[in-house]
Protein backbone atom coordinates (compact mmCIF):
# COMPACT_ATOMS: atom_id res chain seq x y z
CA UNK A 1 0.00 0.00 0.00
CA UNK A 2 1.59 3.25 -1.42
CA UNK A 3 1.74 6.06 1.80
CA UNK A 4 0.38 3.62 4.22
CA UNK A 5 2.21 4.98 7.61
CA UNK A 6 2.10 3.48 10.72
CA UNK A 7 2.34 5.65 13.57
CA UNK A 8 -0.39 4.56 16.54
CA UNK A 9 -4.04 5.18 16.84
CA UNK A 10 -5.59 6.87 19.56
CA UNK A 11 -9.34 4.97 20.38
CA UNK A 12 -11.80 5.59 22.73
CA UNK A 13 -9.20 7.55 25.31
CA UNK A 14 -10.53 9.75 28.48
CA UNK A 15 -8.91 12.79 29.99
CA UNK A 16 -7.10 10.89 32.73
CA UNK A 17 -5.46 8.15 30.19
CA UNK A 18 -8.10 5.18 31.05
CA UNK A 19 -9.31 3.89 27.63
CA UNK A 20 -12.98 3.65 27.59
CA UNK A 21 -14.51 -0.09 25.79
CA UNK A 22 -15.40 0.73 22.36
CA UNK A 23 -18.34 -1.17 20.00
CA UNK A 24 -19.00 -1.78 16.18
CA UNK A 25 -21.37 1.16 16.06
CA UNK A 26 -21.91 0.65 11.85
CA UNK A 27 -20.73 -1.53 9.07
CA UNK A 28 -21.04 -0.83 5.93
CA UNK A 29 -19.89 -3.54 3.34
CA UNK A 30 -20.41 -3.53 -0.16
CA UNK A 31 -19.88 -6.83 -2.47
CA UNK A 32 -18.01 -9.16 -0.35
CA UNK A 33 -19.15 -12.72 -0.41
CA UNK A 34 -22.27 -12.87 -0.80
CA UNK A 35 -23.71 -9.40 0.32
CA UNK A 36 -24.40 -7.38 -2.28
CA UNK A 37 -24.92 -4.05 -0.09
CA UNK A 38 -25.32 -3.94 3.63
CA UNK A 39 -25.62 -0.97 6.16
CA UNK A 40 -26.43 -1.84 9.05
CA UNK A 41 -26.09 0.06 12.88
CA UNK A 42 -25.61 -2.57 16.36
CA UNK A 43 -25.59 -1.61 20.26
CA UNK A 44 -24.05 -2.76 23.02
CA UNK A 45 -24.27 -6.22 24.26
CA UNK A 46 -24.29 -10.23 22.48
CA UNK A 47 -25.38 -9.73 18.75
CA UNK A 48 -27.27 -13.02 17.93
CA UNK A 49 -26.86 -13.48 14.18
CA UNK A 50 -28.95 -16.38 12.26
CA UNK A 51 -30.03 -18.65 9.90
CA UNK A 52 -29.34 -21.50 7.59
CA UNK A 53 -25.84 -22.14 6.50
CA UNK A 54 -24.66 -20.75 3.69
CA UNK A 55 -26.80 -17.53 4.33
CA UNK A 56 -23.68 -15.38 4.76
CA UNK A 57 -23.15 -15.76 8.68
CA UNK A 58 -19.52 -16.28 8.47
CA UNK A 59 -19.37 -13.94 5.89
CA UNK A 60 -20.56 -11.22 7.93
CA UNK A 61 -17.88 -12.01 10.85
CA UNK A 62 -15.10 -12.25 7.83
CA UNK A 63 -16.12 -8.13 7.35
CA UNK A 64 -15.11 -7.59 11.13
CA UNK A 65 -12.20 -9.62 10.90
CA UNK A 66 -11.09 -7.20 7.99
CA UNK A 67 -11.44 -4.39 9.79
CA UNK A 68 -9.46 -5.22 12.32
CA UNK A 69 -6.65 -7.76 10.65
CA UNK A 70 -6.73 -6.18 7.32
CA UNK A 71 -7.12 -9.68 5.61
CA UNK A 72 -9.80 -12.61 5.71
CA UNK A 73 -9.36 -15.53 8.27
CA UNK A 74 -10.88 -17.86 6.20
CA UNK A 75 -8.87 -17.78 3.51
CA UNK A 76 -5.28 -16.32 2.45
CA UNK A 77 -6.52 -15.41 -1.31
CA UNK A 78 -8.56 -11.84 -1.00
CA UNK A 79 -9.79 -12.16 -4.17
CA UNK A 80 -11.79 -14.79 -3.04
CA UNK A 81 -13.65 -11.93 -0.62
CA UNK A 82 -14.63 -10.27 -3.71
CA UNK A 83 -18.54 -11.24 -4.40
CA UNK A 84 -18.33 -12.63 -8.01
CA UNK A 85 -18.99 -10.62 -10.58
CA UNK A 86 -17.48 -7.86 -9.10
CA UNK A 87 -13.90 -5.53 -9.16
CA UNK A 88 -13.98 -4.41 -5.60
CA UNK A 89 -15.02 -4.88 -1.94
CA UNK A 90 -14.90 -2.89 0.50
CA UNK A 91 -15.86 -2.67 4.49
CA UNK A 92 -15.84 0.48 6.47
CA UNK A 93 -16.68 0.42 10.30
CA UNK A 94 -17.44 2.94 12.73
CA UNK A 95 -16.39 2.22 16.41
CA UNK A 96 -18.09 4.13 19.01
CA UNK A 97 -17.29 4.54 23.15
CA UNK A 98 -20.26 2.78 25.15
CA UNK A 99 -19.28 4.49 28.28
CA UNK A 100 -19.44 8.26 29.27
CA UNK A 101 -22.58 10.75 27.99
CA UNK A 102 -24.99 10.31 25.18
CA UNK A 103 -22.91 11.89 23.21
CA UNK A 104 -19.72 9.78 23.51
CA UNK A 105 -21.99 7.04 22.74
CA UNK A 106 -23.70 8.23 18.84
CA UNK A 107 -20.42 9.93 18.65
CA UNK A 108 -17.45 8.30 16.14
CA UNK A 109 -14.38 7.09 17.75
CA UNK A 110 -12.48 5.89 14.67
CA UNK A 111 -13.51 4.97 11.19
CA UNK A 112 -12.03 2.16 9.23
CA UNK A 113 -12.30 1.14 5.46
CA UNK A 114 -10.72 -1.82 4.08
CA UNK A 115 -11.09 -2.50 0.08
CA UNK A 116 -10.15 -5.23 -1.92
CA UNK A 117 -9.28 -4.46 -5.49
CA UNK A 118 -9.30 -7.69 -7.77
CA UNK A 119 -6.30 -7.48 -9.73
CA UNK A 120 -5.16 -11.02 -12.07
CA UNK A 121 -3.61 -12.52 -9.52
CA UNK A 122 -5.60 -11.87 -6.55
CA UNK A 123 -6.42 -9.02 -5.17
CA UNK A 124 -4.48 -5.12 -3.40
CA UNK A 125 -5.93 -4.05 -0.47
CA UNK A 126 -6.40 -0.46 0.41
CA UNK A 127 -6.70 0.44 4.09
CA UNK A 128 -7.70 3.83 5.80
CA UNK A 129 -8.40 4.77 9.45
CA UNK A 130 -10.11 8.20 9.52
CA UNK A 131 -9.36 8.73 6.14
CA UNK A 132 -5.43 8.21 6.95
CA UNK A 133 -3.66 5.65 4.04
CA UNK A 134 -2.43 2.49 7.18
CA UNK A 135 -0.68 -0.40 6.92
CA UNK A 136 -2.75 -3.76 7.97
CA UNK A 137 -0.45 -3.87 11.19
CA UNK A 138 -1.96 -0.21 12.43
CA UNK A 139 -5.51 -1.94 13.07
CA UNK A 140 -5.13 -4.05 16.03
CA UNK A 141 -4.03 -0.81 17.76
CA UNK A 142 -8.05 0.34 16.54
CA UNK A 143 -9.86 -3.17 16.71
CA UNK A 144 -8.94 -6.10 18.27
CA UNK A 145 -10.64 -9.38 17.24
CA UNK A 146 -11.21 -12.68 18.94
CA UNK A 147 -12.53 -15.35 16.50
CA UNK A 148 -13.51 -18.84 17.90
CA UNK A 149 -14.81 -21.27 15.04
CA UNK A 150 -15.79 -24.65 14.03
CA UNK A 151 -12.59 -25.74 12.82
CA UNK A 152 -10.58 -24.35 15.88
CA UNK A 153 -12.67 -27.22 17.95
CA UNK A 154 -9.44 -29.49 15.93
CA UNK A 155 -6.95 -27.08 17.43
CA UNK A 156 -5.68 -29.45 20.48
CA UNK A 157 -5.34 -32.67 17.52
CA UNK A 158 -5.50 -31.03 14.63
CA UNK A 159 -2.86 -30.12 12.34
CA UNK A 160 0.32 -28.11 13.54
CA UNK A 161 -1.01 -25.35 11.34
CA UNK A 162 -4.27 -24.40 13.13
CA UNK A 163 -1.89 -23.75 16.34
CA UNK A 164 0.68 -22.07 14.28
CA UNK A 165 -2.35 -19.80 13.21
CA UNK A 166 -3.98 -19.20 15.79
CA UNK A 167 -0.65 -17.89 18.49
CA UNK A 168 0.17 -16.00 14.61
CA UNK A 169 -3.09 -13.98 15.27
CA UNK A 170 -2.36 -13.06 18.76
CA UNK A 171 1.07 -12.19 18.29
CA UNK A 172 -0.03 -10.14 15.29
CA UNK A 173 -2.70 -8.33 17.83
CA UNK A 174 -0.16 -8.06 20.62
CA UNK A 175 3.09 -6.99 18.53
CA UNK A 176 2.13 -5.14 15.60
CA UNK A 177 5.97 -5.66 14.33
CA UNK A 178 5.24 -9.67 14.15
CA UNK A 179 3.13 -9.01 11.09
CA UNK A 180 6.21 -7.62 9.15
CA UNK A 181 8.26 -10.57 10.20
CA UNK A 182 6.06 -12.98 9.77
CA UNK A 183 5.60 -12.02 5.78
CA UNK A 184 9.56 -11.01 5.61
CA UNK A 185 10.15 -14.95 6.80
CA UNK A 186 7.42 -16.50 4.49
CA UNK A 187 9.32 -14.78 1.53
CA UNK A 188 12.70 -15.85 2.50
CA UNK A 189 11.29 -19.16 2.67
CA UNK A 190 9.74 -19.40 -0.32
CA UNK A 191 12.95 -18.16 -2.04
CA UNK A 192 14.92 -20.25 -0.18
CA UNK A 193 12.30 -23.49 -1.42
CA UNK A 194 12.65 -22.03 -5.11
CA UNK A 195 16.73 -21.91 -4.91
CA UNK A 196 16.78 -25.24 -3.43
CA UNK A 197 14.79 -26.72 -6.29
CA UNK A 198 17.30 -25.20 -8.69
CA UNK A 199 20.16 -26.39 -6.91
CA UNK A 200 19.04 -29.82 -6.63
CA UNK A 201 18.28 -29.92 -10.27
CA UNK A 202 22.10 -28.44 -10.67
CA UNK A 203 20.73 -24.96 -12.19
CA UNK A 204 21.74 -22.47 -9.46
CA UNK A 205 25.03 -22.93 -6.84
CA UNK A 206 24.93 -23.32 -2.96
CA UNK A 207 26.55 -19.62 -2.48
CA UNK A 208 23.00 -18.01 -4.15
CA UNK A 209 21.83 -19.35 -0.98
CA UNK A 210 23.72 -17.46 1.37
CA UNK A 211 21.52 -13.59 0.80
CA UNK A 212 17.69 -15.67 1.76
CA UNK A 213 19.71 -17.41 4.26
CA UNK A 214 20.71 -14.45 6.28
CA UNK A 215 16.75 -12.62 5.52
CA UNK A 216 15.50 -16.16 7.05
CA UNK A 217 17.61 -16.42 10.29
CA UNK A 218 16.75 -12.55 11.19
CA UNK A 219 13.09 -12.85 10.49
CA UNK A 220 12.63 -16.66 11.61
CA UNK A 221 14.46 -15.56 15.00
CA UNK A 222 12.08 -13.02 15.22
CA UNK A 223 9.11 -14.98 14.91
CA UNK A 224 10.00 -17.85 17.36
CA UNK A 225 11.44 -15.39 19.95
CA UNK A 226 7.55 -13.68 19.74
CA UNK A 227 6.09 -16.45 19.80
CA UNK A 228 8.01 -17.75 23.02
CA UNK A 229 6.47 -14.22 24.71
CA UNK A 230 3.25 -14.38 23.26
CA UNK A 231 3.33 -18.31 24.99
CA UNK A 232 4.37 -16.86 28.35
CA UNK A 233 1.84 -14.43 28.43
CA UNK A 234 -1.26 -16.74 27.95
CA UNK A 235 0.75 -19.09 30.38
CA UNK A 236 -1.57 -17.70 33.52
CA UNK A 237 -4.28 -16.66 31.98
CA UNK A 238 -4.58 -20.07 30.08
CA UNK A 239 -4.33 -21.75 34.05
CA UNK A 240 -6.89 -19.84 35.15
CA UNK A 241 -9.42 -20.10 32.65
CA UNK A 242 -8.77 -23.82 32.58
CA UNK A 243 -9.03 -24.29 36.58
CA UNK A 244 -12.15 -21.85 36.49
CA UNK A 245 -13.87 -24.10 33.79
CA UNK A 246 -13.04 -27.64 35.05
CA UNK A 247 -11.54 -27.12 38.26
CA UNK A 248 -11.61 -30.87 39.01
CA UNK A 249 -9.09 -31.65 35.66
CA UNK A 250 -7.10 -29.00 37.06
CA UNK A 251 -6.78 -30.19 40.35
CA UNK A 252 -4.82 -32.92 38.08
CA UNK A 253 -2.58 -30.12 36.86
CA UNK A 254 -2.78 -27.27 35.53
CA UNK A 255 -2.99 -27.17 31.47
CA UNK A 256 0.10 -25.36 29.35
CA UNK A 257 1.59 -24.43 25.75
CA UNK A 258 4.72 -25.87 25.10
CA UNK A 259 6.54 -24.62 21.97
CA UNK A 260 7.94 -27.61 20.07
CA UNK A 261 10.49 -26.46 17.52
CA UNK A 262 12.80 -28.05 14.86
CA UNK A 263 15.63 -25.68 16.02
CA UNK A 264 15.85 -25.92 20.05
CA UNK A 265 18.37 -24.27 21.63
CA UNK A 266 21.54 -24.73 23.04
CA UNK A 267 23.01 -23.26 26.17
CA UNK A 268 23.71 -19.47 25.64
CA UNK A 269 21.94 -19.76 21.98
CA UNK A 270 19.33 -17.01 20.68
CA UNK A 271 16.65 -18.15 18.49
CA UNK A 272 18.71 -16.62 15.28
CA UNK A 273 21.63 -18.89 16.43
CA UNK A 274 19.88 -21.96 16.86
CA UNK A 275 18.41 -21.44 13.15
CA UNK A 276 21.39 -20.95 11.54
CA UNK A 277 23.52 -23.96 13.31
CA UNK A 278 20.44 -26.34 12.39
CA UNK A 279 20.60 -24.89 8.21
CA UNK A 280 24.11 -26.19 8.60
CA UNK A 281 22.97 -29.23 9.82
CA UNK A 282 20.48 -30.16 7.61
CA UNK A 283 22.10 -28.31 4.41
CA UNK A 284 22.74 -31.15 2.24
CA UNK A 285 19.36 -32.78 3.37
CA UNK A 286 17.46 -29.92 2.08
CA UNK A 287 19.20 -29.90 -1.81
CA UNK A 288 18.07 -33.68 -1.83
CA UNK A 289 14.42 -32.78 -0.48
CA UNK A 290 14.33 -29.69 -2.59
CA UNK A 291 12.64 -27.54 0.15
CA UNK A 292 13.64 -26.00 3.69
CA UNK A 293 13.62 -28.63 6.56
CA UNK A 294 13.56 -26.44 9.38
CA UNK A 295 11.95 -23.20 10.58
CA UNK A 296 8.50 -21.40 11.96
CA UNK A 297 6.93 -22.93 9.66
CA UNK A 298 7.62 -26.66 10.58
CA UNK A 299 7.14 -25.62 15.18
CA UNK A 300 4.24 -26.57 16.59
CA UNK A 301 2.70 -25.66 20.18
CA UNK A 302 1.68 -28.60 21.96
CA UNK A 303 -1.49 -28.38 25.18
CA UNK A 304 0.05 -30.09 27.73
CA UNK A 305 -1.65 -31.24 31.31
CA UNK A 306 0.86 -32.20 34.09
CA UNK A 307 3.23 -32.78 31.52
CA UNK A 308 1.21 -35.13 28.89
CA UNK A 309 0.32 -33.88 25.31
CA UNK A 310 -3.38 -33.41 25.35
CA UNK A 311 -3.74 -34.96 22.15
CA UNK A 312 -2.54 -38.34 22.84
CA UNK A 313 -4.56 -39.00 25.95
CA UNK A 314 -7.36 -35.99 26.22
CA UNK A 315 -11.51 -36.85 25.76
CA UNK A 316 -13.22 -34.70 23.36
CA UNK A 317 -14.68 -33.53 26.20
CA UNK A 318 -11.40 -32.55 27.80
CA UNK A 319 -10.00 -31.25 24.06
CA UNK A 320 -12.72 -28.51 24.00
CA UNK A 321 -12.21 -27.67 27.69
CA UNK A 322 -8.49 -26.46 26.93
CA UNK A 323 -9.78 -25.12 23.59
CA UNK A 324 -12.13 -22.61 25.28
CA UNK A 325 -9.75 -21.90 28.02
CA UNK A 326 -7.26 -20.65 25.30
CA UNK A 327 -10.02 -18.57 23.95
CA UNK A 328 -10.85 -16.91 27.32
CA UNK A 329 -7.06 -16.64 27.92
CA UNK A 330 -6.61 -14.67 24.24
CA UNK A 331 -9.39 -12.47 25.91
CA UNK A 332 -7.76 -11.40 28.93
CA UNK A 333 -4.33 -11.37 27.17
CA UNK A 334 -5.61 -8.37 24.66
CA UNK A 335 -7.60 -6.80 27.37
CA UNK A 336 -5.03 -6.58 29.61
CA UNK A 337 -3.17 -4.24 27.00
CA UNK A 338 -5.01 -1.41 28.08
CA UNK A 339 -8.14 -2.11 29.46
CA UNK A 340 -10.48 -2.24 26.48
CA UNK A 341 -11.82 -5.62 25.51
CA UNK A 342 -11.77 -7.05 22.08
CA UNK A 343 -14.40 -7.84 19.90
CA UNK A 344 -15.71 -11.26 20.52
CA UNK A 345 -16.70 -13.58 17.29
CA UNK A 346 -18.31 -16.76 17.98
CA UNK A 347 -19.15 -18.63 14.66
CA UNK A 348 -21.86 -21.27 15.50
CA UNK A 349 -19.49 -23.23 18.10
CA UNK A 350 -22.34 -23.40 20.93
CA UNK A 351 -23.66 -26.79 19.34
CA UNK A 352 -20.69 -27.86 19.60
CA UNK A 353 -20.41 -27.64 23.96
CA UNK A 354 -22.11 -28.72 26.27
CA UNK A 355 -24.31 -27.11 28.53
CA UNK A 356 -21.82 -26.34 31.49
CA UNK A 357 -19.03 -25.15 28.84
CA UNK A 358 -21.82 -22.71 27.41
CA UNK A 359 -22.55 -21.43 30.87
CA UNK A 360 -18.94 -20.22 31.32
CA UNK A 361 -18.82 -19.13 27.64
CA UNK A 362 -22.01 -17.19 28.35
CA UNK A 363 -20.83 -15.49 31.63
CA UNK A 364 -17.75 -14.36 29.64
CA UNK A 365 -20.04 -12.58 26.56
CA UNK A 366 -21.89 -11.08 29.26
CA UNK A 367 -19.05 -8.98 30.67
CA UNK A 368 -17.77 -7.83 27.57
CA UNK A 369 -19.37 -4.47 26.12
CA UNK A 370 -19.98 -6.34 22.90
CA UNK A 371 -19.72 -9.90 20.63
CA UNK A 372 -20.85 -11.24 17.65
CA UNK A 373 -22.77 -14.92 18.33
CA UNK A 374 -23.75 -16.73 14.98
CA UNK A 375 -26.00 -20.04 15.10
CA UNK A 376 -28.35 -22.06 12.63
CA UNK A 377 -31.16 -21.47 15.55
CA UNK A 378 -31.51 -19.16 17.95
CA UNK A 379 -32.85 -22.72 20.10
CA UNK A 380 -29.11 -23.45 20.46
CA UNK A 381 -28.02 -20.71 22.33
CA UNK A 382 -28.53 -19.88 26.08
CA UNK A 383 -31.84 -19.05 27.29
CA UNK A 384 -29.98 -15.77 29.45
CA UNK A 385 -28.14 -15.29 26.44
CA UNK A 386 -31.07 -14.98 24.40
CA UNK A 387 -32.71 -12.44 26.63
CA UNK A 388 -29.32 -10.26 26.85
CA UNK A 389 -28.85 -10.16 23.29
CA UNK A 390 -29.99 -8.54 19.90
CA UNK A 391 -31.34 -10.67 17.16
CA UNK A 392 -30.49 -10.48 13.40
CA UNK A 393 -31.42 -13.28 10.88
CA UNK A 394 -29.73 -13.33 8.26
CA UNK A 395 -31.38 -14.18 4.46
CA UNK A 396 -30.55 -15.34 1.18
CA UNK A 397 -31.99 -13.42 -1.33
CA UNK A 398 -31.92 -12.99 -5.34
CA UNK A 399 -29.82 -9.68 -4.93
CA UNK A 400 -27.45 -11.26 -2.34
CA UNK A 401 -27.41 -11.91 1.53
CA UNK A 402 -29.31 -9.56 3.56
CA UNK A 403 -29.56 -8.75 7.86
CA UNK A 404 -32.89 -8.27 9.32
CA UNK A 405 -33.70 -7.12 12.76
CA UNK A 406 -33.12 -6.89 15.32
CA UNK A 407 -35.26 -9.16 16.82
Amino acid sequence: MDGAVAAPVASGGTADGAARPTILAALDVRDLRSYAALEVEFGPGPQLVWGPNAAGKTSLLEAIVLLGAGRSHRTSSDGEVVRWGASLARVEGRLSRVAGTAADRSAATDTIEVALVRTASGARRRIRVNGVARRPAALSQVLRTVVFAPEEMLLVAGSPGLRRDALDRLAGQLTPSYAHDLATYGRALQQRNGLLRLIREEQAGRDELRFWDETFVEAGGAVVSERHRVLARLADPLARAHAEIAPEEAGLGALGLRYATNAPLLPGELPRDALARRLGETAEKEVWNGSTLVGPHRDDIVFEMAGRDLAAFASRGQQRTAILAFKLAELDVLTALDGRPPLLLLDDVFSELDPVRRGHLVRRIAELPQAFVTTTTLDDLDPALRSAGTSWEVVAATTGAELRGPR
